[in-house]
């Protein structure tokens, strides 16, 4: 596969296609509209789980698993829920092939294997869960639940895009039931925190924390959340959500418990997730034209080492020093590879560890030896600079600290510089058709006018942000009277 990555700047959709696939982050796969996650692009994934695992259970979450398939019966049961997700459904209607007569070596679906009831793979899994918690929860003694899954789910998207819109993806869902409103409320806006934590300090993506509009929400949801990102073509992007689902899903599944004064309530529920998708907003976030530009944190080699020589006895004195920076390094907690492979030269190296966004590089060659030096090149800056070899793991550590502080600034920087604010029509369609980014505007509350503007722009409000500033306006489309500005922009 050419290694040459289409620009930014003349087409960048393909530059993006062409980062994921020449950066090794997943391929495309025999089934269409799913990906194949290389290793590579998996270590990036587990990496970004094992940050979030630690962050819900040190926020008292525990990990269970629930059936990928759901009875359709249940899936009906919450109607908004259901009808939400209807058009992305994949159904199991039988569950036997055999032999067809008529092509040898073929098989068809044997008639008489029809399931009673059809399975729906899940979209999400709301319906199989709560139909699980009517068994779980009788009492206030058995709640709140505070549980999470790491899972695969299926939708059956027409069109895709790696890691963006796939029809099977992986993410996380949390699901928890509590005792009042208040608690569930709570909950909600706690795992937003936690989002936009990770993704502001792992990912080093600035998110705005909002509400979304009620044509944006979650199907079943009481309210939704989110963290909005941007990208560097203008484009949002959603990169989580936190549901209050209040009590629609008790209600449907008819899930009650007995409070204190032994009074039967429905069960108050929240919903929360994040996918692979995030493993795209990281790419568009901070990437560039010669290849992935990816966060320390996360990244899933931090180091890479590669020796300059010629002979074995450079070689061999090379290999030496370079265990010794390799042990200090390593006792740092700092993930580092050394290359010392001889079927490729040193340049060529070098091009392939930035193109897959390795946050640092050093090389060392006989001469280098000699001076105690080292090379140290950094991916986000492409600067080279020769430091002394002693104290170099201490170093290291703490460039990989300021790379990842000055990703995150730069991007911040970025996205600060594309909140615009629109006071008229064609203001509006202006800055999204020149500028793009986030269009701070009033809007006059309604589900009409947002769907007006939808349809005429491909705009959609973004959020609600969170301890929004009130400031009496009109609406830019219908000049109806606004108490605040929410942030519009066009979305992946």
């Amino acid at each position: 596969m050419s290694k040459e990555i289409t620009p930014r700047s003349t087409d960048y959709s393909q530059w993006y296609n062409d980062l994921i696939l020449k950066g090794e982050l997943a391929d495309y796969s025999a089934v269409r509209g799913c990906m194949v996650i290389k290793p590579y692009g998996f270590a990036l994934w587990e990496h970004m789980r094992d940050a979030l695992d630690k962050m819900f259970k040190d926020t008292g979450h525990v990990n269970a698993y629930f059936p990928l398939f759901v009875p359709k019966s249940l899936f009906e049961a919450e109607e908004k829920n259901a009808e939400g997700f209807a058009k992305e459904c994949a159904i199991v209607t039988h569950y036997r092939l055999k032999a067809d007569p008529a092509h040898k070596g073929k098989l068809i679906v044997d008639p008489e294997a029809k399931l009673e009831e059809e399975l729906v793979i899940r979209p999400t899994s709301e319906a199989i869960i709560w139909n699980t918690y009517k068994d779980w929860i009788q009492s206030y003694r058995d709640l709140p639940i505070l549980v999470n899954q790491w899972a695969n789910v299926v939708r059956w998207e027409m069109r895709t895009r790696l890691f963006l819109r796939t029809a099977e993806f992986l993410w996380q869902e949390g699901h928890t039931a509590h005792a009042t409103r208040e608690e569930a409320v709570e909950e909600t806006v706690k795992m937003l925190h936690v989002y936009a934590d990770f993704v502001e300090n792992w990912m080093a993506v600035p998110v705005i924390k909002g509400i979304k509009s009620e044509n944006e929400r979650f199907a079943g949801a009481v309210d939704t959340y989110c963290i909005e990102a941007l990208m560097q073509d203008g484009k949002a992007l959603q990169a989580g959500t936190s549901h209050f689902l209040g009590q629609n899903f008790a209600r449907a599944f008819d899930v009650k418990f007995s409070d204190k004064d032994n009074k039967l309530e429905y069960v108050w529920a929240t919903s929360w997730g994040v996918s692979t998708r995030l493993i795209g907003a990281l790419v568009m976030a901070h990437s560039d034209d010669q290849g992935l530009v990816l966060p320390p944190r996360i990244a899933p080699l931090q180091v890479v080492i590669v020796p300059i020589y010629k002979g074995p006895d450079q070689k061999a004195a090379i290999d030496t020093r370079v265990k010794a920076i390799m042990d200090e390094l390593k006792s740092l907690g700092i993930r580092v590879k050394y290359d010392d492979s001889d079927n490729a030269r040193p340049g060529w190296k070098f091009a392939e560890y930035e193109m897959k966004g390795v946050p640092v590089r050093l090389a060392i060659g006989a001469r280098d030896l000699e001076n105690n030096v080292v090379e140290v090149a950094r991916r986000d800056t492409k600067e080279k600079n020769s430091v002394s070899l002693d104290g170099i793991a201490g170093y290291v550590k703490e460039l990989l600290d300021t790379i990842q502080a000055n990703m995150y600034n730069k991007a911040l920087q970025f996205r600060d510089a594309h909140i615009t604010a629109a006071d008229s029509w064609e203001e509006f369609e202006k800055l999204l058709d020149e500028k793009g980014g986030f269009i701070a505007a009033h809007w006059d509350g309604t589900s009409e006018t947002e769907e007006a503007i939808k349809e005429k722009t491909k705009a959609t409000i973004r959020c609600i942000p969170l301890g929004n500033q009130q400031e009496a306006g009109l609406c830019i489309l219908t000049g109806k009277p606004s108490s605040q500005r929410v942030l519009f922009a066009r979305a992946y």
